[in-house]
């Protein structure tokens, strides 16, 4: 800037080009440079920390965008972890963010449209998508959704967005929006149609629309070959469904113990039962996230010590004192672990709320409990929408081999 001065500085009148544009080409072009007309937008970008420089003659100010941020290094994220994947991931300036997709596209198709939100902050919000490629109906519905946002501000970056753009049902809790921490993961989103949002101050971006089966997917499954990819997929799935499925089915054999056919006997409780199984799987269920909360707050360096007394010590001495069964720890530990196979945290959620669903129905109503449970599961599936109005459960719903066959089985890379 220091030199610009000393530029400006040096000129006479008479050697100043007539238009602003040029003006910005001959004399500001190796900064990223605006020609600024009306008040609010100056306004706007001088509290964002751009320099408005105002020349006399010309009916306009020029936005020099010479900022930098701090920030932290481009690193793998703790959550979408890949054995093969590149070792980046998105930060929380959002200029970072789209050069890390352009690094991935290079392609004059894509796009990048900058918009804001919030008349306290002004948060910077960009979309993201191939042209030609993307639902044009469903971005120009964002736009005006966008820009016609009447909020003071966007206090928890992405979410606040999200909640502001589409008001959903608080009761169905499956998840609308693909979140990812992984430029590979937004990149190939993109490319597939989707449209990505980015929002400044948040490591995560927005995919959408998304169903069931593109949530479910990870980056994992394009980075191995095809029999291996398509194996983690089905393992994925099938672990997900064993997460939903296997306690409250395993509360309704005990409940029936006539029903348990004579290979399976051995999963009966063997241990004298001193609270109901059904309460115990339920304390279990919170005291399962109790932990989680407990070790996002424990300081690192005594995480590890004290998940060892959590579940060694706690659980041994829960089921010595005849609160528990070994049995029920068992497959609530299952459950657990199980939940840390999807990467979408609100997916391991919504199959947590229908599994505690399926707990009390089987408790209160035995073998029709369960039938009415997955009844009551298939219809929070089957009448859910993507935010662009489609199916939930395509391509199964409606059906679409193709497609199907796409999301269930790795394919060679073409």
């Amino acid at each position: 800037m220091e030199k610009l001065l000393e530029f400006f500085s040096s000129l006479k009148p008479e050697d100043l080009p007539p238009r602003g544009n040029e003006l910005i080409h001959e004399c500001i072009p190796y900064v990223e440079a605006d020609l600024l007309e009306e008040k609010e937008a100056i306004v706007t970008a001088i509290l964002s920390g751009v320099i408005c420089l105002f020349v006399d003659g010309y009916a306009g100010c020029f936005a020099i965008d010479c900022r930098t941020y701090p920030m932290r290094s481009v690193e793998e994220p703790d959550k979408d972890k890949t054995l093969r994947g590149s070792k980046d991931g998105f930060v929380e300036t959002v200029v970072f963010n789209t050069a890390l997709i352009r690094r991935r596209i290079r392609s004059p198709q894509l796009r990048m449209e900058m918009m804001s939100a919030g008349q306290s902050s002004r948060s910077d919000i960009v979309l993201c998508y191939m042209k030609g490629r993307a639902d044009e109906k469903l971005l120009q519905n964002l736009k005006d959704k966008i820009g016609s946002l009447q909020v003071d501000a966007l206090p928890m970056s992405q979410e606040s967005l999200a909640e502001a753009i589409y008001q959903r049902k608080w009761y169905n809790p499956f998840p609308k929006f693909k979140y990812t921490q992984r430029p590979d993961t937004a990149s190939a989103s993109v490319l597939e149609g989707k449209i990505a949002i980015l929002v400044d101050n948040a490591p995560t971006a927005i995919i959408l629309p998304a169903n069931l089966l593109e949530i479910l997917e990870e980056a994992d499954d394009y980075y191995f070959p095809p029999i291996t990819g398509t194996y983690l997929r089905f393992s994925r799935f099938l672990i997900a469904l064993l997460s939903l499925l296997l306690t409250p089915v395993w509360l309704l054999l005990m409940q029936n113990p006539g029903w348990i056919p004579q290979w399976l006997d051995f999963i009966r409780v063997a241990d004298e039962v001193h609270v109901p199984i059904l309460l115990q799987l339920l304390i279990l269920e919170f005291a399962i996230d109790g932990l989680k909360l407990a070790a996002v707050n424990t300081p690192q360096t005594l995480s590890t010590p004290l998940s060892v007394i959590a579940g060694i010590v706690v659980g041994e001495f829960a089921v010595k004192s005849g609160w528990f069964n070994s049995e029920t720890m068992l497959y609530m530990a299952f459950v657990a672990i199980a939940n840390y196979t999807q990467s979408n945290f609100e997916l391991g959620y919504a199959i947590k709320f229908m599994r505690i669903l399926l707990l009390l129905t089987v408790g209160l109503l035995n073998g029709p409990g369960l039938i009415l449970g997955l009844a009551v599961t298939a219809c929070f599936l089957g009448f859910n929408r993507t935010i662009s109005g489609q199916s939930y459960l395509y391509p199964l719903i409606p059906f679409n081999g193709k497609q199907l066959a796409k999301r269930l089985f790795k394919k060679r890379t073409e």
